[in-house]
């Protein structure tokens, strides 16, 4: 959802909680309350749930590319040191 569609959203919400005599100022109204949301929201470190939603993907398969990386590690540190590389439960430093 775009910042844009919720600071809508929110505003069509607040103009329905309104008495009817108060929507006669209805544009000055929502001119108001999109600049104080849209101030409101700049001022917060905010994504939207899409960009969040890839580095979400992007973290996994950087968790799962250390993970093999780390097990070739072990491996060659066995084979280095003459021994038979260790089990998965016997992972470096985590």
């Amino acid at each position: 959802m775009s910042i844009t569609h919720t600071i809508e959203e929110i505003s069509q919400r607040i103009e329905q909680a309104m008495p009817d005599g108060m929507r006669e100022g209805k544009q000055e109204f929502e001119k108001a309350v999109r600049q104080a949301v849209s101030n409101g929201f700049s001022r917060m470190d905010l994504v939207t749930r899409e960009e969040f939603d890839v580095q979400t993907q992007v973290l996994a398969r950087t968790r799962a590319k250390l993970e093999i990386l780390e097990q070739r590690v072990a491996e060659m540190e066995a084979r280095h040191n003459g021994r038979p590389p260790e089990s998965e439960e016997g992972d470096l430093a985590s």
